[in-house]
């Protein structure tokens, strides 16, 4: 009877351990990692226009390069890597290029077009991006090189000194107002000093008439 008493026993931790080890298990591995990308060769990438961020476009997959990051969505979480093929690990939140990027950029590659302007934008092999990108955003190099190779698009720095002008505009428009009101202040500082060379000539006696007093008194004396 004890016999059978501890075999149920160890039978029990036996069955109950694996299961709360299991448990354990799914709990660390709940995020599962996105299946590989298999690439025939090293790919190309394109700057996207107004931004820093570099595309794959010959993948169906969205697969981005920022800030010496390869970044890609899947399953509604985000994965970032060194590599761009492989090493992925989980990001807990969205990037913040992501915010910048148009919805429909595919379309846009395809049709040479960004907000209705030619692009005619340049292949670029993933070795120099990751040489030259942080060189490239802080020389400005894609803005200054045709504009993001986007014909008619203006530049942000011109965009930004727009907002000076129309405070110019104002200003001048100010302007004949304050001038209207300069000549009264001139009127009254140039009829001030004749109001007070008048009191001084009432208030000085004169020279003739203190004389002829004195000799008066003298000669009633």
């Amino acid at each position: 009877m004890k016999k059978l008493l501890f075999g149920t026993i160890l039978l029990a931790l036996v069955l109950v351990f694996p299961i709360s080890a299991m448990a354990r298990v799914d709990v660390g591995v709940s995020i599962s990692l996105p299946p590989l990308i298999v690439f025939a060769g090293p790919p190309e990438l394109v700057v996207l226009p107004e931004t820093n961020v570099y595309v794959v476009p010959d993948v169906a997959v969205d697969i981005f390069f920022y800030q010496g990051w390869w970044w890609r969505p899947w399953e509604g979480r985000w994965y970032r890597s060194r590599n761009y093929s492989s090493g992925w690990g989980y990001y807990q939140h969205v990037p913040s290029f992501y915010r910048e990027i148009p919805s429909g950029w595919r379309n846009d590659y395809r049709e040479h077009r960004w907000k209705g302007h030619p692009w005619n934008y340049q292949r670029i092999p993933h070795q120099q991006v990751q040489q030259n990108w942080h060189s490239w955003e802080k020389n400005r190099h894609w803005e200054k090189q045709n504009t993001w190779g986007v014909q008619g698009l203006k530049p942000r720095s011109q965009s930004r000194e727009v907002q000076p002008s129309h405070a110019v505009q104002q200003r001048n428009q100010e302007r004949p107002q304050s001038r209207e009101i300069q000549p009264s202040h001139a009127v009254q500082s140039q009829s001030r000093p004749k109001q007070s060379r008048e009191v001084k000539e009432h208030g000085k006696p004169e020279r003739g008439s203190g004389e002829k007093q004195d000799k008066e008194q003298r000669e009633k004396h």
